[in-house]
This record gives structure tokens, sequence and C-alpha cells, in this order.
């Protein structure tokens, strides 16, 4: 099987943690449920979503000054919480390529307003865990 970029496997990612959400099961729960093996950094990611969900919906929290998390739309939390993760557990990525796929994620998936959205609340984000 052909492993994914780094791209991808984030654009794959969101869209399980998206799936899980709206299907009401955890991610692992997700994971565990597909048919074929997800490629390893997509399993990374969900799985750490999953987690560290608490500590990421924390801090999504504190940094969306005025939009409680439960009243984002659940493609903007999903790419938030992952970008999220990535900031805490993945020292090794830029904070800078994290945010601008983030953006470029709420891009594809959401709206040109959620990648704006995105993009703030991450910058917070990041100041305040890197």
């Amino acid at each position: 099987m052909r492993r994914l970029s780094s791209s991808q496997a984030r654009e794959r990612a969101a869209e399980l943690l998206y799936e899980a959400e709206i299907k009401g099961i955890t991610p692992a729960e997700l994971l565990e449920a597909q048919v074929v093996a997800p490629d390893p950094l997509v399993s990374e990611l969900v799985g750490g979503v999953g987690e560290r969900l608490s500590t990421i919906d924390a801090l999504l929290s504190t940094h969306s000054v005025g939009w409680p998390i439960e009243r984002m739309p659940v493609v903007d939390r999903s790419v938030l919480r992952l970008a999220t993760y990535e900031l805490l557990a993945r020292p090794d990525v830029s904070v800078a390529i994290v945010i601008s796929q983030a953006v470029e994620l709420a891009k594809l998936l959401s709206t040109a307003d959620s990648s704006r959205f995105v993009n703030g609340v991450l910058g917070a984000v990041a100041r305040n865990v890197r």
C-alpha cells in the first residue's frame, strides 16, 4: 500500500474525526471499524486526538473567544482538534506547517470564513503550548 503524504494523511484524519463525531462514537472505535487499516500517520493523528480529547477541547474552548466548542461546525471542530493535537504532540512539525495545513483543510472542507477562524484560534493555541 502506498503511504499518504502528510497533507493527505491530515485530510483523511480530519474526515475520520468528522465521521466519528457524526456517528457519535470515539475516534478509537472508528479506527477499529475500518475495513482497511488507515495509513499509519492517519491512525496516529486520529488516535492521538481521541486520547487527548479533553485536553484539546479545553485548549480550544479557552482560545476560541465567543465561540463555545459545541457551537462550532463539526468540520471546523475536527480540523481544530487535529491541528491542536499536532501542536501538543508533534514537536517535530513546525507551528507554521501545522497552522498552514489546517487553514488549507478548512478552505477545502469548510468555508473561507472558517479558514480565518481556524487560523486565529490555532495562532492563540500555538502561543500557549509551544
